[in-house]
């Protein structure tokens, strides 16, 4: 009996957060596309230089940074669909920003300050959409689920980044890179359609409020140790595509494709060891395995080298965004979860952000390959606060 109650439950469980998996895969797939054509479209096409690749890459982030508060406090006031849905709206917008932008491509300056306005706003529609995703299906299982809720949700975000480049890629290549962008209508649609059916969450709107610096303030260990060992992400995700280049090894598909598969692999295979084994141990560990991969990639002499490094990346970063999330929303009432999910989640927005611009000024003065001795240093560093983090916070795991 208790095994069929507990199938019963699981299969709720499935049901419920499903179609927001389906919803969070089709937004990152528009991101993961985007990710896999502007670097090299507006390195070879509009002859800009590495570091305004970094500046419009980065600048999605920033966006998504600078509207957190905003997103977390529209999630816990007017619900988390309303968050969701319009952020969605927002992300066909950006597509249609992106479509002008290529249309005037023959001026490179006015392209690319379209291409920045299409970053802004897609950054914006993360921001609402994410927000709105996580503290939706949080809300709908449970917050003894919200692990599981968290590693779902970044399977979908990091599958849609690992497809979505490789398919963006090969589309530029058969079909132009038009179809790229015009895909993001298709996808928007596909994202609304999933979670439309599904009930809203009520609002606490009699609850009072802990200001956002404040919220910041209580999860600032977490935030930063996930803001470090984002950058070697960052790193892999703005130049791999021209690291490739210029050694000459040919589409760096293989390279998104492998980071993916790692981060999704390691998600399903292990994602109870945060519970199991502590939030900060896990963390400490995968950023170990993380400045390897990283350090793989500075070193590489081939393909295959870069490869496993972009796999090793992908395995040690996996499981950080989970581990220390859990324990970041421990730290706030549940009538505050969206504002302390946007308030962790700022600070990858912020790594990204600065990752983008610092990695490509320091390709600018060293090359390629010494972005990721950068992403391997910051591997460093977010260990260094963790550690210190849980020396003066004994009693998180």
């Amino acid at each position: 009996m208790d095994i069929a109650i507990q199938d019963k439950a699981e299969k709720g469980l499935v049901n419920l957060i499903t179609p927001i998996i389906v919803s969070v895969f089709a937004v990152y797939l528009t991101i993961g596309m985007t990710l896999g054509v502007l670097p090299g479209y507006i390195k070879n096409d509009l002859k800009q230089g590495s570091l305004v690749v970094g500046i419009v890459i980065g600048l999605q982030s920033l966006a998504t940074l600078v509207t957190r508060a905003y997103a977390g406090k529209l999630t816990d006031t007017r619900g988390a669909k309303t968050s969701n849905h319009l952020g969605i709206v927002l992300v066909l917008l950006s597509g249609v920003v992106y479509l002008i932008a290529l249309w005037l491509s023959p001026y490179a300056g006015l392209a690319t300050s379209l291409f920045l306005l299409a970053r802004m706003v897609h950054g914006v529609s993360e921001s609402l959409a994410v927000t709105g995703a996580l503290t939706w299906g949080i809300g709908l299982v449970g917050a003894q689920k919200s692990g599981k809720v968290m590693t779902w949700n970044g399977i979908a975000m990091y599958a849609g980044i690992a497809v979505g480049a490789p398919l963006a890629i090969w589309m530029k290549g058969a079909l132009g890179a038009g179809c790229v962008f015009a895909m993001i209508f298709l996808l928007s649609t596909v994202s609304w359609l999933a979670t439309v059916k599904l009930p809203a969450l009520p609002v606490d709107a009699a609850h009072i409020r802990t200001p956002f610096y404040k919220v910041v303030g209580l999860i600032a260990g977490q935030g930063l140790g996930l803001a470090f060992s984002a950058i070697g992400f960052a790193c892999i995700s703005s130049f791999i595509f021209l690291l490739f280049t210029q050694q000459r090894w040919g589409a760096p598909s293989m390279a998104f494709m492998a980071f993916g598969a790692a981060y999704i692999v390691t998600r399903i295979l292990f994602s109870s060891f945060p519970d199991r084994f502590g939030g900060y141990a896990v963390a400490l560990v995968s950023l170990v395995i993380e400045a390897a991969g990283q350090l793989l990639i500075a070193s590489a002499s081939s393909a295959a080298m870069a490869i496993a490094g972009c796999s090793l990346t992908g395995i040690g970063f996996s499981l950080i965004f989970p581990a220390l999330g859990v324990l970041a929303i421990k730290k706030v009432a549940p009538q505050m979860r969206g504002t302390a999910l946007g308030a962790y989640a700022a600070f990858f927005d912020l790594s990204l952000g600065l990752a983008g611009p610092a990695a490509g000024i320091i390709a600018g003065w060293y090359g390629y390959a010494a972005i990721y001795v950068f992403g391997g240093c910051c591997c460093l560093l977010a260990m260094t606060v963790l550690l210190r983090n849980k020396m003066f916070m004994p009693k998180d795991k």
